[in-house]
């Protein structure tokens, strides 16, 4: 069973009233400034997670352990992360889950690694390639921060050049010409294994349905995942008047082999 008191060097999240939230580190003698007053630390470490407290404004937060959501919403960005949303339905396509080996074309801000990652473990591996220096450096913090540094290897390639690993189950492409990756995935990828595409733009889906097509892959899909919360209060339940709308386009394949 783990135990459920927060320690210290423990990343924990600080939640207030109507969702805000803080990703912190629990160290003594530090602080988490907010809004509505801060929080000493140390006061905090040694508690059970869920317990509340008040700031020094008299405001009640309570300290939860982070969940993956957390850290992919949070992490530190160069770029437009991926989110939750599309992350899941990735998942659930590709058939990801422990064990798997994964390529990535297209790092940026480590956001969906980290969710990679977190799914591969523990016998499973991320293979992810990354042309600029900046991006990986943000990455590597991201990954470390959600204790998943160790499921991934981050490549400072241009993976449109070929990936290094064959026979792989998964290949993920989030590029700005992604339709220069779909040969490259194709030799890397086993019969059967699933390629998922994140997609800014239309343009961009239609040259990449034509390059898979045109490689043998099948049941080529596209979709577009549109997120809208609703407000529950008694007698006053409505949609909310802001959405996640617009994201991108994930388009899905699997691999077949032609056999001349």
């Amino acid at each position: 069973m783990v135990d459920n008191k927060v320690k210290e060097g423990e990343n924990i999240l600080i939640y207030a009233s109507k969702g805000k939230n803080w990703l912190v580190k629990a160290t003594h003698g530090a602080k988490v400034h907010t809004h509505l007053g801060y929080i000493e630390l140390s006061e905090v470490i040694g508690k059970e997670y869920g317990e509340v407290f008040e700031t020094n404004l008299g405001a009640k937060m309570a300290v939860l352990r982070p969940y993956l959501i957390d850290y992919v919403m949070k992490s530190s960005r160069t770029t437009q992360i991926v989110y939750p949303k599309d992350v899941g339905l990735i998942i659930l396509e590709t058939g990801l889950s422990p064990g798997a080996t994964v390529i990535e074309a297209g790092t940026g801000s480590g956001a969906l690694t980290t969710a990679l990652a977190n799914f591969v473990r523990p016998d499973g591996h991320v293979f992810t390639y990354e042309m600029r220096p900046e991006f990986i450096e943000v990455a590597e913090k991201n990954l470390k921060r959600s204790s998943l540094r160790d499921f991934v290897t981050i490549k400072n390639k241009d993976a449109s050049m070929g990936f290094d690993e064959k026979d792989v189950d998964i290949a993920v492409i989030d590029v700005g010409d992604p339709w220069r990756l779909a040969s490259p995935a194709y030799n890397a990828l086993k019969g059967g294994g699933a390629i998922a595409a994140i997609l800014p733009t239309v343009n961009q889906a239609e040259k990449l349905a034509i390059e898979l097509h045109k490689l043998g892959f099948i049941n080529v899909h596209t979709v577009e995942l549109l997120l809208r919360n609703i407000e529950v209060r008694e007698g006053m339940s409505r949609p909310s008047t802001r959405m996640i709308a617009h994201t991108a386009y994930l388009m899905f394949a699997r691999k077949t082999i032609l056999k001349s």
